[in-house]
């Protein structure tokens, strides 16, 4: 796959999951949000079961005890983003959720780097500080507002950059992307529908009341959107993927605009405008660079 195509499969999936933040939080109102992940992954992983036992047969993996042990990690760090984002949106708005949310793109470059003394590519160096200046501006230029909910989302940006990484990993050393994020959905699916039936006292009334959302979330979000990610990330370096997905803060904000009321501060539309800038800087700018890299030892030589 081109690196443009993986690209836009990243893009595609930021946009289901910005939107999910609005299906997400307007499903607080009805459910838990461990009831919430539990049904939404076990409907997503079930969704897209039969392509990877496709895939699994297809490829006939050997796969081992070191594979297996990178799945378990990727699935328990995705398993506690899902639930401590998704705890946060009880008291945050779907906005900031999505906002805060990108803040995996300052984790993802400092973990790579730790678990696998993988240096960053030079534009990151600029790339990440924008990314980051543009999310503080999309909150509007200030932490004044952050309630416990806004803190637990900041948590599960660790996770998520954990993930991000893992999952890119995973997929490459497996090539088995689908099968992986199966196992990921069906994963943390079982895990939070066990806590919830302790905890949460899940009811068939409140998951009827609630099915537009967990269908939207089940269908786009986890099973297409989680999916491309995994496909995606084969072919893009973990901390590019990150500044790409944060773009799903955009999404967010305007699904919140047109669904659930919410605006932008003025200085926000600034803050988008960085996001962008940070996007661009880290697809547009390195071919160009290597390019001019390899003229230049061309005509050296």
């Amino acid at each position: 796959m081109s690196r443009p195509i993986a690209t836009l499969m990243l893009l595609i999936c930021t946009m289901f999951w910005g939107f999910a933040f609005i299906a997400q939080k307007s499903a607080m109102d009805m459910m838990g949000p461990l009831t919430f992940a539990g049904v939404r992954y076990i409907l997503g992983g079930l969704l897209i079961l039969p392509l990877a036992i496709w895939e699994y047969r297809r490829k006939a993996p050997k796969l081992t005890t070191k594979h297996w042990l990178f799945i378990l990690t990727m699935s328990c760090a995705f398993f506690f983003g899902s639930w401590l984002q998704q705890a946060g949106l009880r008291t945050t708005t779907a906005t900031n959720g999505g906002f805060l949310t990108g803040l995996y793109v300052f984790f993802v470059p400092i973990l790579v780097f730790v678990l696998f003394r993988t240096k960053p590519h030079p534009i990151l160096y600029a790339a990440v500080p924008t990314a980051l200046i543009g999310i503080y501006f999309l909150n509007g230029g200030g932490l004044d507002s952050f309630n416990s909910g806004d803190w637990t989302i900041v948590g599960s940006a660790v996770f998520w950059a954990v993930h991000v990484i893992l999952l890119g990993h995973c997929a490459r050393i497996t090539g088995l992307p689908i099968f992986v994020s199966a196992v990921s959905f069906l994963f943390a699916g079982v895990i939070a529908s066990g806590i919830a039936l302790g905890t949460e006292a899940p009811s068939l009334e409140a998951i009827s009341a609630g099915w537009v959302e967990i269908a939207y979330a089940a269908i786009c979000s986890t099973a297409i959107g989680f999916t491309f990610q995994a496909i995606g990330q084969q072919h893009v370096p973990p901390a590019n993927a990150a500044i790409i997905l944060s773009a799903e803060s955009l999404f967010a904000a305007l699904g919140g605009a047109l669904l659930l009321g919410e605006r932008l501060p003025t200085v926000g539309y600034f803050g988008a405008a960085l996001l962008f800038a940070a996007i661009i800087l880290v697809e547009a700018l390195p071919p160009l660079w290597n390019r001019r890299k390899a003229h230049s030892e061309r005509t050296t030589n």
